[in-house]
């Protein structure tokens, strides 16, 4: 089974944090792996700089321009990530646009995944009846989850089609901005993370943009599986480094089990 499935599978309130591959140092990758493992977190997605991330609000974007400026490419990573699984046991995801993908080679890019215990992928940019007509069966030879995500605009058809090909789980963007825009959910928000639990999907939920603190981190689980979060988690690695991790991850665990 897929660590993403087994750990759907033992848990709620799934905390999955996001980093960008490569920043703040260009060697800080496994460390903060090492150190979001030892903090209690349960997922990781490593973020793939890209010169264009369309997705992405400033935050990210900066991280991903100096990862870039720091030496990180696609066959970087993977170097890194050759011994991961030596001390990491939770489920790992890599996000990253389709391009440099495509420029690796999709298959090639599979195979690396696979190799280095990579789980799943999160590629926003690649439409999901492209990826079931052209790559699903290359992704499932080599075991690796896609995901695909879903926003407030997206047609119920679409969330439902989503929902067949998808094998993991759903990332439900909180709003129609870029991520770390928004300081928490209205009822606007709300009404949506209902609308959604309400179809019953196959697959659990997992919401995405917006989620900065405890009590965002609440909201977001009332009606899904987990949160991500990433623009906060980055702030505080530019501030505090990696010796701020455990801090950062305990004040969202703590505040939830306040509230």
């Amino acid at each position: 089974m897929n660590r993403i499935n087994k750990k759907l599978q033992e848990k709620d309130d799934i905390l999955s944090i996001y980093f960008t591959a490569g920043y703040p140092g260009l060697h800080d990758t496994l460390p903060i792996i090492k150190a979001l493992q030892e903090s209690g977190v349960d997922m990781i997605e490593i973020g793939l700089p890209f010169s264009d991330p369309l997705a992405d609000g400033p935050t990210i974007q900066e991280s991903s321009v100096q990862a870039l400026k720091n030496g990180m490419t696609t066959a970087v990573l993977f170097e890194q990530l050759k011994a991961v699984r030596e001390d990491i046991s939770i489920p790992l995801i890599i996000m990253g646009y389709f391009n440099p993908i495509l420029q690796y080679g999709v298959e090639e890019f599979c195979a690396q995944c696979a190799k280095a215990g990579i789980d799943g992928l999160i590629i926003p940019d690649l439409p999901v009846d492209v990826y079931q007509k052209e790559y699903m069966a290359t992704f499932e030879k080599y075991g690796l989850a896609n995901i695909f995500l879903i926003t407030p605009q997206t047609p119920e058809s679409r969330v439902r089609y989503i929902d067949e090909v998808s094998n993991a789980f759903i990332y439900m963007v909180s709003s129609a901005s870029v991520t770390g825009s928004n300081s928490g959910f209205g009822a606007q928000e709300q009404g949506y993370f209902k609308r959604i639990d309400a179809l019953n999907l196959r697959n659990p939920r997992i919401v995405g943009f917006g989620i900065s603190n405890g009590e965002t981190f609440k909201q977001a689980t009332e009606f899904a599986k987990g949160a991500i979060i990433g623009s906060a988690f980055i702030r505080q690695l530019t501030k505090k480094g990696i010796k701020g991790i455990g801090e950062f991850v305990d004040g969202i665990r703590q505040v939830k089990k306040i509230l």
